[in-house]
């Protein structure tokens, strides 16, 4: 048998049973596609469960509002993905009379959808012979072929997309594409794969080598920056508190946020004091420690400041209310741990 056989005969024997795997509708497939994005399946699942309890059809999916669909994404990060699958909902439901497209050239016009997406809701909806590439195809194609090239390179991602596109078999594409990724990650694992008992030992180049470790090969990323934020959280007498919704381009858009102000490092209260207004003096630092909230470019070293007030106006919401906002999981954490 041939790398292509064997992975196609394991996954028969070793998938995981998933929702998403016992369906064809092109819906739910692109829904848990873009809920997997930068996403662990086991993170994943109860929010796809959710989506397709509360949205059952892409027509119920546009017919949402944003916040709601920020509100029940929240804690999966990303937000853009929530935001750009709510719009392609609406999109195919009043542009495409509520059908995905069923070829990959058109499914890579939606919005939110890329090459490894519209590979995979082609593959699998409509055997469409288009090979994925994910994290865990690269990891698998790098090893098993001791291919060094860096993955997150321009050159990379052109030779391990036409190597997949190699390895396609004529029949049962989906399945395969399927099978590869699963074997990614549950055998072909980032650390400590067991390789005694992988399928592929025999002829594996890293094994061979005692370099299973070494792949795959990636670019140095860039260090990311360190920003210091301080929450401020308002408390009145009447049980009201401060949020506002993060406007513009950001990572957060859309979603709901304490007041902050930021700081060149991590800030003391005679540092923080004066910049806020008189009337509220009565400062107390929550976090002794900065809570360090990582980002894919940025690490935010975050301070939270209770502030106690006589009343609020501007932007005041019910304290009993806030947990219907959605925000973002550094400020959800914080809202679970304060007991609000």
């Amino acid at each position: 048998m041939n790398f292509t056989e064997i992975l196609s005969r394991w996954y028969s024997d070793k998938k995981r049973i998933l929702p998403w795997r016992l369906t064809k509708d092109p819906y739910y497939i692109w829904l848990s596609e873009i809920i997997l994005q930068q996403t662990q399946i086991s993170q994943g699942l109860p929010y796809y469960i959710k989506f397709v309890r509360k949205y059952p059809t892409v027509e119920a999916l546009a017919n949402a509002k944003e916040e709601e669909v920020l509100k029940l994404w929240q804690g999966l990060g990303y937000y853009s993905r929530a935001r750009n699958l709510l719009e392609t909902a609406k999109y195919i439901t009043e542009a495409l009379s509520g059908s995905l497209p069923d070829n990959y050239k058109d499914l890579l016009r939606l919005k939110g959808v890329g090459d490894y997406t519209a590979s995979a809701i082609a593959s699998i909806c409509y055997n469409e012979s288009c090979a994925v590439v994910d994290g865990n195809v690269y990891r698998v194609l790098s090893r098993y072929f001791g291919i060094k090239t860096p993955i997150n390179s321009t050159q990379g991602k052109k030779e391990f997309k036409a190597l997949a596109q190699r390895l396609l078999p004529k029949t049962n594409i989906g399945d395969y594409n399927q099978a590869i990724m699963e074997f990614g990650a549950i055998q072909c694992k980032p650390k400590n794969p067991d390789c005694n008992v992988c399928p592929l030992n025999i002829s594996c180049d890293a094994l061979k080598s005692n370099r299973v470790d070494f792949f795959p090969v990636k670019l140095k990323a860039q260090k990311p920056i360190k920003r210091y934020i301080n929450f401020l959280v308002y408390l009145s007498n009447d049980n009201s508190t401060m949020l506002e919704k993060r406007e513009g381009k950001g990572i957060w858009r859309g979603l709901y946020q304490f007041p902050f102000i930021e700081t060149k490092n991590s800030a003391s209260e005679k540092d923080i004091k004066p910049l806020v207004p008189k009337q509220y003096a009565e400062i107390t630092l929550y976090n002794s420690e900065d809570i360090i909230h990582k980002l894919s470019h940025q690490h935010l070293h975050t301070k939270f400041w209770i502030v106690h007030v006589n009343s609020l106006e501007e932007q005041s919401v019910k304290i009993s209310e806030i947990r219907s906002y959605p925000v973002p999981i550094l400020i959800s954490n914080f809202i679970e741990a304060f007991n609000f």
